[in-house]
């Protein structure tokens, strides 16, 4: 695990918890609401479609498509100078959702609007593990 101590670290809340444990396992959960048979992220504490309260947590696949992307060539701080130039995608999972994430383990040219991408995750501390995305 490298040190990652000046990066902007998440703060799981009551809503957020599931999530950021399940990444801490390497896996990502998203909300489903089996009232009206809809998945959402991000996490909340009622259903954004039917409103109902009683949303549960499942398992995603953790595979998606790249919907759209930017490169990031300046960063916001100099936590993420080293990772420049870098790429914050929207990702839309099988389970049609949406996430904001970066995308690794390719060159910023080979990135592509519609791209097959698959979870993984990088280590920032004992409790918090990131979900990142790179090419299937």
């Amino acid at each position: 695990m490298s040190d990652q101590s000046e990066k902007f670290f998440p703060h799981p809340t009551a809503d957020t918890k599931p999530y950021w444990d399940g990444c801490k396992k390497h896996e990502v959960f998203i909300q489903y609401c089996s009232l009206c048979d809809k998945y959402q992220f991000y996490p909340r504490p009622i259903c954004t479609n039917c409103m109902d309260d009683n949303v549960e947590w499942k398992k995603a696949s953790g595979m998606g498509s790249v919907i759209s992307y930017t490169t990031v060539r300046r960063s916001l701080s100099k936590a993420y100078e080293d990772e420049e130039p870098y790429i914050l995608a929207i990702i839309e999972l099988d389970e049609g959702v949406t996430m904001l994430s970066n995308i690794i383990g390719c060159s910023t040219e080979e990135v592509k609007a519609g791209m097959r991408v698959e979870v993984v995750f990088e280590e920032w501390s004992n409790d918090i593990s990131i979900p990142k995305f790179c090419p299937v």
